[in-house]
């Protein structure tokens, strides 16, 4: 049992409207992509912060990790005080084709010490590959939940599907789906699902996709903006709030198109807080409905 229920990490509505900025070598990729200059820890790290101070007063909970951002962002006190705090509990391997190869459970991210900085709530990220052992994955879930549920913090899993270790074909959507039905029963307090199609099949498929979600998830979940084209995922939030999604935890659909602007700090506070309070005033209407 937490000692925060899920919903300390929603709007008064009961729908989620929460901001990742977790990514790391990722992130890293995007700055690089602008400039010609190597990307500094710095630079990611002074990013999250500014992303916090911007844009958390609009966003019902952010999701920071341990590497490059969470102290930073905590000593600053850039977070609005209505604005939950998820502290990122997985540590990252990458592999010369993935940013993220392999997940484990962050050893620096000691649960007690980042209750007592002010989260409410971890994350894990889960890869689900269609030629690995289940057993694997479902011994981490159930471990971090565990973890989770001994410091009275929220749980949340972020399964996603990903192709076999060979670099053979596989059907992304399918992955979804049996990550769903493989993971979404374990007892996590929240799932972080992807979109079905990733946003770009038509208003049914993803309709039915997030339908079918749900009768698999036991807990509420909501969906991520990784894979899906920014300018669809208002749709595909609201689509699949239809289909019984609670809302979203996401990132790039709110911040990656600024990346690289000469006034980045301006553009947060204008063209991204606008899209995050959008996306946050879908959420209300789709889950008051």
């Amino acid at each position: 049992m937490t000692d925060f229920p899920a919903s300390s990490l929603a709007r008064p509505s009961g729908g989620y409207a929460m901001l990742a900025v977790d990514q790391r070598e990722a992130l890293r990729a995007m700055f690089a992509a602008h400039q010609s200059a190597p990307v500094t820890d710095r630079q990611l790290t002074d990013f999250k912060v500014t992303v916090a101070r911007v844009l958390s007063p609009y966003a019902s909970a952010l999701l920071v990790d341990k590497q490059f951002g969470w102290d930073a962002v905590v000593a600053s006190g850039a977070v609005a005080s209505d604005c939950a705090l998820i502290a990122a509990a997985d540590a990252f391997t990458g592999s010369a084709t993935e940013f993220v190869a392999d997940v484990a459970i962050d050893p620096a991210v000691v649960p007690a010490t980042v209750r007592a900085e002010g989260a409410k709530a971890l994350k894990l990220l889960l890869l689900w590959r269609p030629d690995e052992d289940p057993e694997g994955r479902i011994a981490l879930a159930t471990d971090f939940i565990e973890r989770c549920r001994k410091h009275g913090l929220v749980s949340i899993i972020e399964p996603v599907s990903r192709g076999p270790r060979d670099g053979g074909e596989y059907d992304h959507e399918a992955g979804i789906h049996a990550a769903a039905r493989e993971l979404g029963a374990l007892g996590a307090d929240l799932y972080k699902a992807e979109v079905p199609t990733h946003g770009k099949g038509t208003e049914a498929e993803i309709l039915a996709g997030s339908q079918q979600l749900t009768e698999v998830i036991d807990s509420p979940w909501v969906v991520l903006s990784s894979g899906v084209p920014a300018e669809r995922f208002g749709t595909a939030v609201r689509t699949a709030c239809r289909g019984g999604a609670s809302g979203f935890l996401a990132g790039r659909a709110v911040w990656a198109s600024v990346i690289g602007s000469p006034t980045l700090e301006a553009d947060l506070s204008t063209v991204s807080a606008d899209r995050l309070r959008r996306l946050a005033d879908l959420v209300d209407d789709a889950v008051t409905r």
